[in-house]
């Protein structure tokens, strides 16, 4: 996906192509607001710095980053470098050239043979590309970089590539250290990245100062883009979730999304930030117990997954489990609860109707395009943008023709993505309560079974609230020292 993003110069503002920007700036942040349930943004202040800025962002998710930045910034157009591999179809490169995209030719391109040139003219072109950089910078303008060169699904910052700092160092001394060009490193950190309806938090750094490395510059310009490069990681790893490696993200995963409550009562579910806050926590947590208690974590992990897989073994869900134990009231909110079902079916198989097929299709369209992880969220709202923004509106004209009333036309498009919303809330209720309906009848019929299910979990709170007592009271005692 994209390798960066230059902004559009003030002074081509009025060319056709920020003019097609901005017809699809408005659909593009609705699309966002409907793929999203929450778009944290943290120091809101900082994504609005004016230019010349360049703006650096960890890469996990393709063309959602470059469009989350871009849709939630009111000022100052996007370009696109994307790599050339995407302007070979004439499709897409009739798409990328009308997006403010130019070809940038990498590396790896050109090894595996994807672009039809000689290292030489990939450094011509490139060079190129840096060039115009420079000129838009220069101008005051924006520019966005993904430094670790590639977009993976991972909750991981790589190996950054020197090519931000050397673009910002570079555009620097054309103008001898004047420029006031600041790096804003940007942190994206995704809940579920493929998942409809899951979260994100924008979590922007302080900006780096570029003329700060003025002198390392003059001296060693490699050395300076080396440091300014080291400074900026730090930065994005200080404002991002980076877990070590798949291990530890699953573990950390499966204790957050489980048992975050339990550790954590007073924290805020409905904020990215808190999530954020809480998995950093975790993370640490993790790091302190492998240096000091390493047998406790060993147990911790293995209790966790057994668990997992004996949730899944019997079809059931902690969250089912926790709120299907007997108790007083209960059978008032099974009463309450069935009643809300019976009476919110009719709404719920409305709005299924009316929006299965635009709903449906996405995701159907990004499982048989790719089997890369990253490309999944953004195929998905693309595809939505196209098939609801196609049916909606010829499913209102039917009804137009069908009834002959405005009223009941224009009744009947503001139900569309309402009841559209409430059938994914229904549907995820009803879920919940068959799952708490499956866990009564296995207490019914395979007591034994429920009750080494409970067990299991009581052994994993009792670790985590040792776990937690540890960890605090050597914090807390670090702290005094």
């Amino acid at each position: 996906m994209p390798y960066f993003c230059l902004a559009a110069a003030p002074d081509l503002a009025a060319s056709p192509m920020p003019l097609f920007y901005s017809l699809m700036k408005p659909p593009v942040q609705l699309a966002l607001r409907v793929f999203f349930r929450r778009i944290e943004i943290r120091h809101p202040q900082r994504l609005q710095e004016p230019g010349p800025l360049l703006v650096a962002a960890n890469h996990p998710n393709t063309l959602m980053d470059p469009l989350l930045v871009a849709a939630n910034r009111r000022r100052s157009q996007l370009f696109f470098l994307a790599k050339s591999t995407f302007f070979q179809n004439p499709v897409s490169r009739w798409f990328f050239e009308r997006s403010n995209c130019i070809p940038v030719y990498r590396r790896q391109d050109v090894e595996s043979g994807d672009a039809n040139i000689t290292p030489a003219q990939l450094a011509e072109l490139n060079e190129k590309a840096f060039g115009r950089s420079y000129d838009h910078l220069g101008r005051g303008g924006l520019l966005m970089i993904f430094p670790e060169g590639t977009s993976v699904a991972e909750r991981r910052l790589r190996p950054l590539k020197t090519g931000a700092a050397r673009i910002a160092l570079g555009a620097e001394a054309r103008h001898d250290f004047r420029l006031g060009l600041r790096i804003l490193p940007i942190g994206l950190n995704y809940s579920a990245s493929t998942r409809f309806r899951s979260d994100v938090l924008i979590n922007p750094a302080e900006p780096i100062q570029v003329a700060d490395y003025a002198a390392q510059y003059k001296q060693d310009p490699d050395a300076a883009a080396d440091a300014l490069t080291e400074e900026l990681r730090r930065r994005l790893e200080d404002h991002l979730v980076v877990t070590r490696d798949d291990a530890e993200d699953a573990l950390v995963r499966q204790v957050e999304d489980t048992f975050g409550d339990y550790l954590v009562p007073d924290h805020d579910e409905g904020s990215p930030y808190e999530e954020f806050q809480l998995t950093r926590t975790l993370l640490q947590a993790v790091a302190w117990f492998e240096r000091h208690q390493p047998a406790h974590l060993d147990e911790l992990r293995q209790r966790v997954t057994d668990y997992a897989a004996e949730l899944r073994r019997l079809r059931l869900s902690d969250e089912a489990l926790q709120r299907s134990g007997a108790g007083r009231g209960r059978l008032e909110r099974g009463l309450l609860t069935t009643l809300k079902v019976v009476l919110g079916f009719p709404v719920y198989l409305y709005g299924a109707v009316n929006n299965y097929v635009p709903y449906i299709i996405p995701s159907l369209v990004a499982k048989r395009a790719t089997k890369d992880v990253e490309f999944i969220a953004p195929l998905m709202m693309v595809t939505g943008m196209f098939t609801f923004g196609l049916l909606y509106p010829l499913q209102i004209w039917l009804v137009h023709r069908l009834t002959h009333s405005a009223w009941l036309t224009v009744l009947y498009a503001l139900s569309l993505p309402v009841t559209g919303f409430y059938a994914l809330h229904y549907w995820n209720e009803l879920t919940l309560r068959l799952q708490r309906l499956r866990v009564l009848r296995l207490f019914r019929q395979h007591q034994g079974t429920a009750e080494a299910v409970l067990r299991q979990r009581a052994t994993i709170l009792r670790l985590l609230g040792e776990a937690r007592t540890a960890y605090v009271t050597a914090q807390t005692a670090g702290s005094a020292n």
